[in-house]
């Protein structure tokens, strides 16, 4: 049986978070929080969640917080979702093209404006905009390399973006645009170090590249014989490549997710996406801005973390991993994790607190809160 913090709307709107027992058993989410891991310490915030219907049942993949109030969801079967309200209504749309596009990675600019990529194998990776609310989409830019894999990709605010691939002939991928996409111009492949055999990124979660202003951008790698994170202090210029500690040398195993405090404190966090009921060492900490890499602390739920994020506003601050097998939350920045919830995310993301969403399969979304 499964159960958790829940998180309830009022009549009123207003939340209410209660400990929920389904059949004979107390919910993890509760147990965790009377008898879980605890940082010595630091007061415990109490996790809050609330389900929330999306209007879909596709596999919801990546998702992107303006606000507490405007969030934007990417799935499969062509998919977006959208809410201006919290998540009190998603509205579901359709992008007009190949059924078969994955939206794994999403970022939003404002309730109108938003990027989906769409990842896959030659011209199924591809980059639209839309500036109407999804009433209508740009396509501006479709993959022409049939061995390019596009994964992830964000912002440098609303005009600069970059996106990446994984490696063909020895060398990531990466596209940047400096006009809000209507031109993605190749970053010189001369300027980024050579990558390793069968290097690339895990498109789980469109977590795998970060920024933060003014140009700063890191880039989580696997599937070669590292796990490395690319970094970038000039938008993409020039790029520098570091080793982690994370599990790797296979296909399947290294850096799936990235979440950075600021230029110079981060996460790095994946693990071996074919061993789901495994535990291994899948979180790395920097305090240099990804130059050097320590061991963190294991999640709760086993298997690889598919996606991460930061919590602004929250002491600590407060980042939340999640997975196929669960989700948890770090107070000390990866040393220790408690258990959030038992349920299968793909992806999270933040505005506040008080505002953060997780989705997964079957049109899941997953209001995710923390109170005092």
């Amino acid at each position: 049986m499964r159960g958790r913090w829940v998180l309830e709307t009022t009549g009123s709107g207003v939340w209410k978070a209660g400990c929920v027992v389904l059949g004979l058993m107390m919910t993890a989410a509760c147990r965790e929080n009377r008898t879980g891991n605890r940082p010595t310490g630091v007061e415990v915030p109490r996790p809050m969640l609330a389900a929330q219907r999306s209007g879909t049942d596709v596999l919801l993949q990546s998702v992107s917080a303006v606000d507490s109030l405007v969030v934007w969801v990417g799935g499969h079967g062509a998919t977006f979702v959208r809410t201006i309200d919290g998540g009190r209504t998603w509205q579901p749309g359709v992008v007009s093209g190949p059924d078969t596009l994955q939206f794994r990675d999403v970022h939003v600019v404002s309730a109108d404006t938003a990027y989906l990529l769409s990842t896959g194998p030659g011209d199924m990776s591809r980059i639209y905009k839309t500036s109407d609310g999804g009433m209508s989409w740009e396509l501006q830019f479709t993959n022409q390399e049939p061995r390019a894999f596009f994964d992830c990709m964000d912002f440098w605010g609303s005009s600069h973006g970059i996106a990446m691939s994984d490696a063909v002939d020895g060398q990531l991928v990466l596209i940047t645009t400096a006009d809000g996409g209507r031109n993605w111009t190749r970053v010189a492949p001369t300027s980024l170090p050579v990558a390793l055999d069968g290097e690339g990124a895990f498109a789980a979660s469109g977590t795998c590249v970060e920024t933060r202003p003014p140009g700063y951008a890191w880039i989580g790698t696997g599937a070669g014989g590292a796990a490395r994170v690319f970094r970038t202090e000039d938008r993409g210029a020039t790029w520098s490549v570091f080793d982690t500690p994370i599990v790797s040398g296979t296909a399947t195993s290294g850096i799936t997710t990235l979440a950075f405090h600021d230029e110079h404190r981060g996460l790095a966090l994946g693990g071996e996406l074919s061993s789901p009921d495994a535990f291994a060492d899948n979180v790395a900490v920097t305090d240099d801005g990804g130059r050097t890499w320590t061991l963190g602390g294991r999640p709760s739920f086993s298997g690889a973390v598919y996606g991460s994020a930061l919590v602004p506003g929250s002491e600590g601050p407060i980042v939340v991993a999640v997975g196929p097998k669960g989700a948890s939350y770090t107070l000390d920045r990866g040393t220790t994790w408690l258990r959030l919830d038992t349920l299968n995310y793909w992806s999270v993301d933040f505005a506040g607190p008080n505002a953060g969403w997780a989705v997964g399969p079957n049109g899941r979304i997953t209001r995710v809160g923390f109170a005092k």
